[in-house]
């Protein structure tokens, strides 16, 4: 294992993370806070700890998939224990476990709180609480990728491990210059939101902040109601961008260059927009006498399905009060989630549409067992491979969900309170139903719930797997 490549790479997120800790210290200079004193404290840790690992420059900058998972893992994990200092040395939140729940929540763009009172924090908190999931948002290592000249063959395996979704694809020759288109993109759409929620006299620092929840689909919100006092505009807008945020950025791409006639055979693209249509006419009617119209209803219905199906977690109302088939609706889209190659979470349109065809293919060979049937995406064969891989994530997802269930069940809470909590949690969602509904927050649970938690949620952004190789013996054997 090529140890030195990771500690290198470990400690250039530890400079990038320290460089990000500046914007904060601008929003304390602006609105006069002392919380700058924390924020400094932690950028000269990240810094004390980094430098030296960067300027301890590795005989090979090649590294292997292995050596890409573990750096995945490894940086995200000490991403998320610095990231939590400016929230412990601040006083916002003393506890360590819960900071750090708070902040693994933050970059994991899951958005689930364990503050009761988030309009009592300081501007500047406030600002990197929720910059966290614009930063987790496409991955902190493919914003590296795009800018260090790390050697070029191995680029793609360091994709991989921190890509959602079944398969990664350059969208050109050079996997350095896919990770500036990407982040390019991902640019591009945040400034737009921005500018449309101006247009609606949403503050700048309001605008700032929501549209950080929604680009990286993080969902925490600077108000204690989440998006519930903004006006419709602003909450139409965010619906929309939500959407757009949860679509396989390829598509972007080909859009760009005009390659129209390969942007719209998109299949999981079709099935996203299908399945969030649907809901959302399902939910409307549902829920279409706890609004004074039909087109109310059908307004929410769009923000929360568009919020759920993407993994925001925003919410314009208390959902956990809506009937049962609503909340039913919104529990599926939970584990459906966004597209692949999204900054959304979820096991994924696509996997979710490769499995379903998977079936469809086993129930034709047991009808016609000489006849071979393929599995197609996009007018294409799918990789046994990419099949192979899609059944064993699934696998692996369901058996981590049950145990989390089973080890936060030990708090004695109602079995909907404790599924929803998980499922949240391992699909990067935010609220879940009952106590840990959109109107309430995590912080009753106890540390190892929370850790449990943080766990699942690490999972859930890392695809599982990155994070399971840390515990796997063999991965440590001839290090």
């Amino acid at each position: 294992m090529n140890v030195s490549i990771i500690l290198f790479i470990i400690g250039w997120i530890l400079n990038f993370e320290a460089a990000f800790m500046a914007l904060p210290c601008i929003v304390a200079v602006i609105y006069g806070e002392r919380e700058i004193l924390a924020f400094l404290a932690s950028m000269a840790l990240c810094l004390v700890i980094g430098i030296p690992l960067v300027l301890r420059k590795p005989k090979s900058r090649a590294f292997y998939t292995k050596e890409g998972f573990i750096a995945v893992a490894m940086s995200w994990i000490i991403l998320s224990i610095m990231g939590a200092l400016p929230f412990i040395f601040s006083g916002a939140i003393p506890n360590f476990v819960d900071a750090l729940f708070e902040t693994v929540s933050g970059f994991t763009t899951t958005g689930s709180s364990i503050l009761s009172d988030v309009e009592s924090l300081p501007y500047s908190v406030l600002f990197w609480r929720s910059f966290t999931h614009w930063i987790g948002g496409m991955g902190v290592l493919v914003f590296i990728l795009s800018l260090l000249p790390l050697t070029g063959g191995y680029h793609m395996n360091l994709m991989k491990a921190e890509s959602p979704g079944p398969s990664v694809t350059k969208l050109v020759p050079r996997v350095r210059s896919t990770a500036k288109i990407l982040y390019s993109i991902y640019l591009a759409l945040t400034v737009i939101q921005v500018l449309f929620l101006l247009i609606g006299k949403m503050p700048l620092f309001d605008a700032l902040t929501i549209t950080f929840g929604t680009a990286g689909t993080g969902g925490f919100g600077i108000k204690n109601d989440s998006m519930t006092s903004y006006s419709p505009y602003l909450q139409n807008v965010v619906t929309v961008f939500m959407i757009l945020f949860g679509i396989n950025f390829n598509v972007y791409f080909l859009l760009l260059i005009r390659k129209f006639k390969q942007a719209c055979p998109f299949e999981e693209l079709r099935y996203y927009l299908g399945i969030i249509a649907a809901a959302i006419v399902l939910i409307g009617f549902n829920i279409r006498d706890f609004f004074p119209t039909l087109g109310e209803a059908f307004r929410q219905a769009a923000f929360q399905v568009g919020s759920i199906i993407t993994t925001t977690g925003f919410a314009t109302t208390d959902f956990n009060l809506w009937p049962g088939a609503s909340r039913t609706i919104l529990v599926i889209l939970m584990f459906v989630g966004a597209c692949a190659g999204s900054t959304g979470g979820g096991i994924k349109v696509s996997r979710l549409v490769i499995l379903l065809k998977t079936i469809r293919k086993e129930l034709h060979t047991l009808i016609h067992p000489h006849t071979i049937k393929k599995i197609e995406m996009d007018q294409k064969p799918v990789e046994h491979e990419v099949v192979r891989s899609v059944n064993v994530f699934i696998i692996t997802y369901l058996i981590i969900f049950t145990f989390s269930v089973l080890l936060i069940s030990f708090n004695e809470l109602d079995l909907v309170t404790n599924f929803t909590a998980v499922a949240t949690a391992l699909n990067n969602v935010g609220p879940g139903l009952e106590l840990v509904g959109p109107s309430a927050n995590f912080g009753f649970l106890s540390a190892p719930s929370k850790l449990v938690l943080i766990f699942d949620m690490l999972a859930g952004r890392l695809e599982i797997f990155p994070l399971l190789l840390l515990f796997t013996p063999s991965t440590w054997k001839k290090f």
